[in-house]
Formats: C-alpha cells, structure tokens, sequence
C-alpha cells in the first residue's frame, strides 16, 4: 500500500516537476487535451456525503486542465443510477467514477463503459467482478470495527445492541458485518438482538428504533452504516431518554449538529475529500497508460498498465471535540467556489 500510495503521491506531484523542464521541445504530459472530461456518477445525488468527494475530484480535474461533471440520481435506485451513468457514457469522456449502489447490476454498464474506451474507477462501494481499473475506499471493516469498540466500551463491555442496514450496498454491508463480528469475537457480553433494513430513510430508521426498543427495553446501542439513517434512530432514542447510543457512519451538517448536542454518540467518517482528488488521479492515468511502460506482460495481455487495484483513503472519527471541522458549508466558503455547482 506504501508503494501504491507513494507511486500516485509522485505523480500528483508530476505537473510541478515536468513544468520546471518544460520547454518548446518537452511539452509537460500532465495535463487534459481540449474537451477531455471526466464525469463522476452517484446514487442518492442529494446525499451530502457526496459534495466533498465532488470538490476535490473538481480540484485535481482543474489541476490537470481537465473538464469535470457531477452526474447521478436522486433516488435509492439502482436501475435509476445505471439510467444515468448511461446518460454521462453517452457523452462520451474520458473517464468516470461511480459508486455502483449494487456491485453485480454495474457490471455491464461498466464493462461497456471500458469497452467503448472510457476508464472506471468505483470509489466508496466497489464492483469487483467488472473491468473497472482501481477501487478507492476507506477501510470499511476498519470502520466497523473502531466503532464496536468504542460502543462496547462506553457500555462497559455488556449490554444489547442492533444494527439497521440497506442490504446489497457493498460498503454498508462490509461495515455493518464487521461491526457484528468485532462485538462477538471481542465483546462477547454485548448481545445482538435486532437488525432492521432502513435504506437510508430517516422515518424508516426511526420505526425500526422505536419498535426494537419496544421489543428490547434494555437496548444501548445502535448502528448504522450511513448517517441518514441516524437521524431516524436519534430521534427515536430521544424520545425514549436518550438511553440509546447512535452509532453511524459518515456525516452531514445535521449529524453534526446532534453529535455537538449529545443526541449522537459518534461517527466515524471517510476522508471524502482523498476518494475524489485521488479518484481522478487514477482515472487520469487509466485513460493515459502510455505514460509508462512497466516490467510486466500488460502489453502482451491487453491490461491497462495503469491499474491500481485498491487504495485506501482513510477515515476520521468525528467527536464533539472536531465536530467543527467537517461542517460542508464552512468548508465550501474556504474554499470559495459553488461545490456541486461546477
């Protein structure tokens, strides 16, 4: 991972160096062609999770001189989210990175993408078995993990828990299985007494907390793989004296808000930020693989020498304490631009 990391740490670094040597017979390869465009794809386009990871794909496009687009739909849809990655294949760019909802239905629509000579990476929620050429993410079972830990300890190591989850999205289902296997390899005390599919919907979050505490009056702890769910089950856990610890992951402006008052325990967040600006870093050389030429059989096999299989961008446990520092709107105005906008 070191050399992975270190190999795209040089290369981000590239346009710098080349622009210092460039001169009227080296031109500097680091940089888009006119019109080069590369287009990222997301479900649930609404979700604020996505906007940092948009800024800083925009940033790393603007570095390169490259066009960038923010594409998706707003539904939990996953035959709505491949109608619109569809739409940005048709027009043609270089490159696209999408969080496939559901790994196998991406499969074609990313093998046809490849096919039609346009790179892939999937950052967040993989789709392994398809031709995309790297796969950016947070170590998911790193997140569950951190946070049966720090659940299991606030409860001294006993007591109930449950979990609320959106089967079939790869990302949530890793941390929320490994959320449970941590409780009982670690924690054998603490007792899984109810699992509930929320999909990401607030009002469905809060009916499953409300009937799990019903069920299990004694419950301490919930989890959850995203944060809209989380405003459901805090909501619930308030109206039953807040005797419920809200466990998520991610955050939005809202999550924060309740972490600062006390309504949400914690959350542990990726750095959205690192998944855009190093997921066009890998597209842009998916799409420009005669830049090297490795000691390997990639031109005799057909692969792209530029495939990077996974990089981990890493994750950031939000506390009252820094609660601060991941506000969207503060970090937009820091930044001066439009976000998703541009």
């Amino acid at each position: 991972m070191r050399k992975i990391l270190s190999t795209l740490a040089i290369a981000a670094a590239a346009p710098v160096l080349m622009a210092g040597y460039a001169t009227a017979e080296t031109a500097n390869p680091f940089k888009c062609e006119p019109g080069e465009k590369y287009v990222m794809n997301v479900m649930v386009s609404g979700v604020e999770y996505w906007f940092p990871v948009y800024e800083m794909f925009k940033q790393a496009g603007q570095q390169f001189g490259c066009e960038t687009a923010y594409t998706g739909t707003p539904e939990y849809d996953v035959n709505k989210q491949i109608a619109s990655f569809d739409q940005a294949l048709a027009q043609n760019p270089a490159g696209i990175l999408v969080h496939p909802m559901n790994s196998d239905p991406f499969i074609e629509p990313i093998n046809r993408a490849v096919d039609q000579g346009t790179a892939v990476v999937t950052f967040a929620a993989d789709s392994p078995n398809s031709k995309r050429v790297s796969f950016i993410t947070s170590d998911n079972l790193a997140e569950g993990t951190y946070a049966a830990d720090a659940v299991a300890e606030a409860m001294g190591g006993k007591g109930e828990y449950a979990v609320l989850e959106n089967p079939g999205q790869d990302n949530h289902d890793k941390r929320v299985a490994a959320f449970i296997t941590r409780m009982e390899a670690k924690w054998p005390d603490m007792k899984l007494v109810g699992r509930a599919a929320s999909n990401q919907d607030p009002t469905k979050a809060y009916q499953a907390v409300l009937s799990l505490i019903q069920a299990n009056p004694e419950l301490g702890a919930v989890f959850m793989p995203e944060a809209n769910s989380a405003i459901g089950a805090a909501q619930a856990s308030k109206e039953n004296g807040s005797k419920v610890r809200v466990m998520l992951a991610d955050v939005n402006a809202n999550i924060l808000d309740m972490i600062k008052a006390g309504e949400i325990f914690g959350s542990v967040n990726p750095n959205q930020g690192m998944q855009g600006y190093m997921g066009f870093m890998l597209l842009w050389l998916a799409n420009h693989p005669d830049l090297i030429d490795p000691m390997n059989d990639t031109a005799r096999s057909g692969k792209n020498g530029m495939a990077v299989p996974f990089v981990d961008n890493g994750f950031s446990i939000v506390t009252a304490e820094n609660a601060d520092d991941f506000y969207w709107d503060k970090y937009l105005k820091r930044r001066g631009t439009k976000g998703i906008e541009e």
